[in-house]
């Protein structure tokens, strides 16, 4: 897997991804990736791997097809990362179809468009946490470490 490609815009941050240590997140956790960039979601299956200890056991890039995934595999993940824009549909309808989860499950938005407006909005369909790709990288990781059972 080549790792040519530099796009401008709102992939430039998720190359940040490669700059945080691998074991600064000791959880394992199964995450379920929405995200239509293929190189943002190449990027973030190995940051995922590599330095949030998860395993990514799915993909999506349309609205449609994350729905259907999640609807089928309801036990399936942990944690679900959501960008709001895709190939069709958004995000938020993501976001909207996870409302019935069971508590352990978390749903976290990771997207550029991180305005107060949709920060709120997510919120108010049932996103957990918001992210911005571009500037909340290591906010991430804490959220992730953060997730990580307690011993003892």
């Amino acid at each position: 897997m080549a790792h040519r490609a530099r796009r401008r815009g709102c992939e430039d941050g998720v190359h940040a991804l490669r700059k945080i240590r691998p074991g600064d997140v000791t959880m394992t956790f199964k995450a379920y990736l929405v995200e239509d960039s293929p190189v943002i979601r190449e990027n973030l299956v190995g940051f995922l791997e590599d330095v949030a200890d998860a395993e990514v056991v799915a993909s999506a890039s349309t609205e449609e097809e994350a729905v259907t995934w999640l609807r089928q595999h309801r036990d399936d993940w942990d944690m679900t990362i959501v960008d709001l824009f895709l190939q069709r549909g958004n995000g938020l309808g993501v976001i909207n179809a996870c409302r019935n989860r069971a508590p352990h499950q978390k749903v976290v938005v990771l997207s550029n468009y991180a305005t107060a407006d949709m920060r709120d909005r997510s919120t108010r369909l049932g996103a957990d946490a918001f992210f911005d790709k571009s500037a909340e990288l290591d906010q991430l990781v804490a959220y992730c470490a953060a997730l990580r059972p307690s011993h003892g």
